[in-house]
């Protein structure tokens, strides 16, 4: 069903002729125009990095919501609908709220050009500045230092979860670079919180964040342990149970939640919310267990089914590090990427555990056609057959017992299985 904030949607995206153009000074005119709603925020945390910034902001989002805090948080994409991005001291925006700022905005900015992900970043700053709250989340849609969300000038903390090789047309295709790029969101005298990275980017972040005089803070570390994990850092140790996301990556994903709250004096957290923030922590679409859904019926009896959205080949290696966990049950794929992703680079990784890989198209999107993504599913050494859709693709998978069984590929594709199985993020 479409919304009258589609309708608003579908014609901001016309206002510039590029989905994506790195700049700041339309984003600048426009938020004077608006008269600054980004000097009216609560305290913030920027979220800047390849893969595991949605997982880390879910992270602090639990953590500070089990210590009682109001916590907005702007993420981006959305799975199934718009106000997903915008999360309002808990809750989603609601569509009235939603409609006037796209409205207001919309009216603003008249015809003047501008990018689809600026204007909503534009529509989201106000709603965060008209309602109270005690922190506000905000994750980085791309690269760093010449994205819409770098309108802050003093965040309370900046955050740079792990860098690898993406979005290569707009960051370029070297990973010092890339990490440069996102290093552009530390600030003078705000502390800058690394996570684990290769040594070309953390060379490229830390001389970047001492340049402009961040505080960096890379001595933290997490052990995982049988029943949890140890995190340490300067000011001490905690033990704490296992996170409630899925994935070995997750422990270092909640460290680098738990060590930049660690290292801030605005907002206080004590080691039982801690605990109970990463035991409650959601991120739909992140290796998701959507075994009890519609599709997941469609298969044995004993079966998983698992949604993921990454789509990349550090995201592949991730996955690869999950399925590699011993598990009698055979692991299928069904997978669609855009066009402009790696796909061989995200499949190699995870070959050698699949027994049988089924390439479909992303419906509406510029994706690989199911031919194609089997070809290249192939090159990676799988064993490789197209299918129309996910729902055949389940069909042709030839099981009597119990199978696992990953839909993967692209958030795009993640957000279509989602509501055709009525699983809508709230």
């Amino acid at each position: 069903m479409t919304t009258t904030s589609d309708r608003v949607l579908a014609r901001l995206q016309r206002l510039h002729p590029k989905k994506i153009d790195l700049s700041l000074g339309r984003m600048e005119r426009l938020l004077e125009k608006l008269s600054h709603p980004e000097d009216k925020l609560p305290p913030v945390i920027h979220v800047a990095g390849t893969n595991g910034k949605g997982s880390t902001v879910a992270y602090l989002r639990a953590i500070l919501e089990a210590a009682n805090l109001r916590v907005h948080v702007y993420s981006s994409p959305h799975l199934v609908r718009f106000a997903e991005r915008i999360r309002l001291a808990g809750k989603i925006i609601d569509e009235g709220r939603l409609l006037n700022n796209l409205i207001a905005c919309e009216k603003i900015n008249g015809d003047t050009p501008i990018t689809y992900f600026e204007i909503t970043t534009a529509v989201a700053l106000m709603a965060f500045a008209q309602s109270p709250a005690d922190i506000l989340l905000m994750e980085v849609g791309l690269g760093g230092r010449l994205d819409a969300t770098n309108v802050v000038d003093k965040p309370l903390s900046t955050v740079i979860t792990p860098v690898s090789i993406d979005h290569e047309q707009f960051l370029g295709t070297e990973l010092a670079g890339i990490a440069h790029e996102k290093a552009g969101i530390a600030k003078n005298g705000v502390p800058l919180i690394l996570a684990p990275q290769a040594p070309a980017a953390k060379k490229a972040i830390v001389d970047h964040g001492r340049e402009v005089g961040a505080t960096i803070v890379d001595d933290w570390s997490v052990h995982k342990m049988t029943d949890g994990f140890t995190y340490q850092d300067s000011r001490g140790s905690l033990s704490l149970p296992r996170p409630n996301l899925h994935g070995p990556h997750q422990i270092t994903n909640a460290g680098l939640a738990i060590a930049c709250l660690r290292h801030q004096d605005t907002v206080a957290v004590t080691s039982e919310e801690i605990a109970r923030g990463i035991t409650s922590a959601h991120w739909p679409a992140r290796l998701q267990d959507i075994t009890d859904s519609p599709y997941g019926r469609m298969l044995p009896m004993g079966s998983a089914l698992w949604l993921d959205g990454g789509h990349n080949p550090a995201a592949g290696q991730i996955l690869a590090d999950f399925f590699a966990a011993p598990d009698e049950r055979p692991l299928y794929i069904i997978c669609g990427m855009m066009a402009n992703k790696d796909a061989v680079g995200f499949l190699i990784p995870i070959a050698g555990h699949v027994a049988k890989f089924y390439g479909v198209k992303v419906m509406g999107e510029d994706s690989h056609n199911a031919d194609a993504i089997t070809k290249l599913a192939r090159k990676a050494g799988l064993n490789a057959q197209s299918a129309p859709s996910v729902t055949e693709a389940l069909r042709l998978i030839d099981a009597t017992g119990p199978i696992r069984v990953l839909i993967c590929g692209s958030l795009y594709l993640a957000g279509q299985i989602l509501a055709e199985n009525d699983l809508i993020p709230d």
